[in-house]
């Protein structure tokens, strides 16, 4: 039986073998290349546009689902219908190239030679100048990326459709709120919103819009074109965990019960500029391995303000070689110009010095031993937090999921983004995490 939710091209693929020849048959050459590129035929039902008024699609989906391609067909599609101006906001800007343009599922993939507008004239494939952030169609509509990093770069530009991917990583809510101050050229003008859930508050605000229309998905919608040892890889991993129910099932999660913060305490506390610093550090908590599936290597920068409180100024964390870790670390020293390097001991020894040493030898650094466990170096520092003391300066997308959905009662699981964020603000504000190895000031 055929899914509810399948395309006409499945459906049709479902059919016997006699009729699906005889269907294939009555198509020309020309309409065959036709229907090769009709994305109509080939998507899913929660792949395409809602019916009815609305001004914002949000398509909440888990990994693999397709979103990349739904986003750059409904573009597509804008413009055979009329669009001019078009909006691509991702991330940041390698983002909006690497996956919303030039992807392989991006808009340059998804266009072809053969596409003509509505009215029947010719659009062809578009002319893209990544110089200018620019594709531009034969008929004049011209699309511009832009990096949600950089919040102003969309206060000013008109657009009549718009494209906005994986909105939950978004560290400034205000790049949203001038995309959708821009989007009001043409009669209708609309955007598609195209990611992972995540509980922030702007996608709540979303959701809550009467304006806004929501399709959900999972990853399993899109098993026909997913590697069968993909899909039993992340079953076996993540299957019945929070972060599968997330990432796969396209789930709001809310916070873990026993988590030691939670995501509305650390939305109130957001703000978008840190006041004067007394002083700033760099915190690593790194990983044993740099496999595919080993832990993430924790890097925090932060601050602590004359105002006395704590800054969280930027995450680098990630999967990196002892050299990447120690490079991204000691970058983030000098572009911040933080007093030091903390790292533990506990995890790595004397590796972390060294290998921070190979890179930079003069790199003012600090051992830090922990005495305690990971849940007792934590609380004084969620205390913090409970107590307004502790800004986050934008948004931290992995750190943040990662702080309200660690349980530390019965977890053998090693919270990277949290404890470099536990080190960096212990150092600043509870007195420091050890004898300095290393100080220049």
């Amino acid at each position: 039986m055929t899914p509810s939710n399948a395309s006409l091209a499945e459906s049709i693929a479902s059919l016997p073998a006699l009729e699906r020849r005889k269907i294939l048959a009555t198509l020309r050459p020309a309409e065959a290349e036709r229907l090769a590129h009709e994305w109509r035929f080939w998507a899913r039902a929660n792949q395409l546009a809602p019916n009815g008024t609305w001004a914002v699609w949000l398509l909440l989906a888990g990994r693999g689902f397709g979103k990349t391609r739904t986003g750059a067909e409904w573009v597509r599609e804008r413009v055979k219908a009329g669009a001019g101006r078009i909006a691509l906001v991702a991330e940041t800007a390698a983002d909006a190239r690497d996956v919303m343009v030039e992807g392989e599922s991006g808009l340059l993939s998804v266009c072809w030679e053969g596409d003509r507008s509505a009215a029947g004239g010719v659009l062809g494939r578009p002319l893209y100048e990544p110089s200018k952030r620019r594709i531009t169609w034969a008929n004049g509509a011209m699309a511009t990326t832009y990096s949600a990093e950089e919040p102003d770069q969309l206060r000013g530009p008109q657009h009549d459709t718009a494209w906005a991917d994986e909105l939950a990583k978004w560290r400034y809510e205000e790049a949203w709120d001038n995309l959708m101050l821009g989007l009001r050229l043409g009669d209708d003008p609309r955007s598609v919103v195209t990611t992972t859930p995540k509980p922030t508050r702007l996608l709540r605000r979303l959701i809550a819009d009467m304006r806004t229309m929501v399709t959900r998905g999972s990853t399993f919608d899109n098993r026909a074109h997913l590697a069968q040892a993909f899909l039993d890889g992340v079953v076996a991993l993540y299957g019945g965990t929070r972060i599968g129910r997330q990432e796969l099932m396209a789930e709001m999660l809310e916070d873990a019960a026993g988590a030691l913060w939670r995501r509305a305490e650390i939305e109130a506390l957001r703000v978008k500029h840190a006041p004067d610093l007394k002083r700033i550090v760099v915190a690593i908590d790194p990983a044993v391995s740099a496999s595919e599936g080993s832990d993430e290597t924790g890097i925090i920068v932060a601050g602590y303000g004359l105002d006395e409180k704590g800054y969280v100024l930027q995450d680098l964390s990630g999967r990196y070689s002892p050299a990447e870790w120690a490079g991204h670390a000691i970058a983030a020293l000098h572009r911040w110009r933080a007093d030091r390097v903390i790292g533990e001991v506990n995890n790595g020894g004397d590796m972390i010095e060294h290998t921070l040493r190979a890179v930079d030898p003069r790199v003012p650094y600090r051992a830090v031993r922990a005495s305690r466990g990971k849940q007792a170096r934590a609380e004084p520092i969620a205390a913090l937090y409970e107590q307004g003391k502790v800004r986050h300066v934008g948004a931290f997308s992995a750190l943040e999921d990662q702080m309200v959905s660690w349980e530390p009662l019965g977890s053998e699981h090693s919270p990277d983004r949290v404890d470099a964020l536990v080190w960096a603000l212990s150092e600043l504000m509870l007195g420091g995490g050890g004898p300095a190895v290393f100080n220049i000031f």
